[in-house]
């Protein structure tokens, strides 16, 4: 047997509930996967990257770096790259091809190279860059026009006959520019901010009692939940959060979401203390010496921000309860101190404040119109 999977096996056995994982291994699927392995000389970062894709590779990377045999690597960069390859063999023009392998290399991926680690957020948002800009670029091909003759008519005609997210293509159109591909004066035209859903502050406080008060979600969700709708946390932000961010005491909980630790008072602080006491996977062997708050099923790492956002969707949409708190917030205390305890950029908390004014605005001069006596 090839030495590592002798430490996949001991960490099996050393499972609290090591039943589990005999089961797990017992599957056909599993059981085929290891066999074939076993048989390999020597296994390897790259030796797995050859095999088929599937979750019990994932899964068995996984278990490899968290235990010790293999390296760690940053999954997600590397991730990004065998999918960067398959996609740009979807665009028809040779040269096109040749203009989105230079966009990949220079734009996505020399800004992931100088990150320490890459986020979830900064690989789905350079997916989708690299993704509208192929579905462009064949636009253009069906439409037989060049990318040095790219008029804004082309632009406005493209946009106009699909969906939304064609906005997107702004990145790549601003990378085109600065590189000289196309003209300086062309736009993507931006989507108007503002225009979200956000709760109302009467959806806010219900959705707070169905979080606090019921048992619709376990408390790994309802940590999430309340971090989202009573302090405006990104889903993005909130799985990303370690035990170094927490302090449990008897008395107290505190959390550092920005630059200052917030006291959680009670009953907000009770997930945290039953996920302090009893965290998730933590009867199997993925996570050994892990430090998220939040884990995920993957060895090592924690929770896909998407599917916490779809755990949280049965009490409400993460983006809109944000976007209500924030607004509700900036409407009660100076953008300097939101921006602090929660850890967003001051220009951003000062931007929804702006909104949050005009709002009340509009509310004062509706209420007067109709001759009454707004509320504060």
């Amino acid at each position: 047997m090839v030495p590592q999977l002798t430490t996949v096996a001991t960490a099996l056995k050393s499972m609290k509930r090591s039943n589990s994982g005999l089961t797990w291994i017992q599957q056909p699927h599993v059981s085929s996967f290891l066999t074939g392995l076993a048989k390999a000389p020597s296994i390897s970062h790259e030796s797995l990257d050859e095999l088929p894709a599937s979750r019990t590779r994932d899964y068995v990377r996984g278990l490899l770096v968290e235990h010790g045999p293999l390296p760690r690597r940053d999954e997600l960069a590397a991730t990004y790259s065998a999918w960067s390859q398959q996609a740009v063999a979807r665009l028809r023009n040779g040269a096109h091809r040749d203009v989105i392998q230079r966009y990949i290399r220079w734009q996505h991926q020399r800004r992931m190279n100088a990150m320490d680690t890459v986020t979830p957020s900064t690989f789905l948002r350079s997916k989708q860059a690299v993704t509208v800009a192929i579905d462009f670029l064949n636009w253009l091909d069906e439409h037989s026009v060049e990318l040095a003759n790219l008029e804004q008519g082309h632009l406005d005609v493209w946009q106009a006959g699909g969906p939304s997210t064609r906005e997107i293509a702004s990145r790549f159109l601003s990378w085109a520019a600065r590189t000289r591909l196309v003209g300086p004066g062309l736009r993507i035209n931006a989507h108007r901010r503002g225009t979200s859903p956000k709760l109302s502050a009467e959806q806010q406080v219900e959705a707070v009692q169905r979080v606090v008060h019921s048992d619709e979600l376990n408390p790994r969700d309802r940590a999430a939940a309340t971090l989202v709708i009573v302090f405006a946390q990104q889903i993005e932000h909130v799985v990303r959060l370690t035990w170094d961010d927490v302090t449990l005491t008897n008395e107290t909980v505190h959390i550092r979401l920005g630059a200052t630790e917030i006291v959680l008072p009670a009953p907000l602080d009770e997930p945290l203390r039953q996920l302090g006491a009893a965290p998730s996977h933590d009867l199997t062997a993925a996570h050994p010496n892990t430090n998220w708050v939040f884990r995920g099923h993957s060895p090592g790492r924690h929770i896909d921000p998407a599917y916490l956002r779809g755990r949280l969707k049965a009490v409400f949409s993460t983006r809109a309860a944000r976007l209500g708190t924030l607004h509700e917030l900036t409407r009660q205390a100076p953008v300097a101190i939101i921006a602090e305890a929660l850890g967003y950029s001051p220009a951003t908390i000062e931007r929804h404040t702006r909104a949050s004014a005009a709002t009340y605005a509009q509310y004062v001069a509706a209420v007067r119109e109709r001759g009454g006596t707004p509320r504060a």
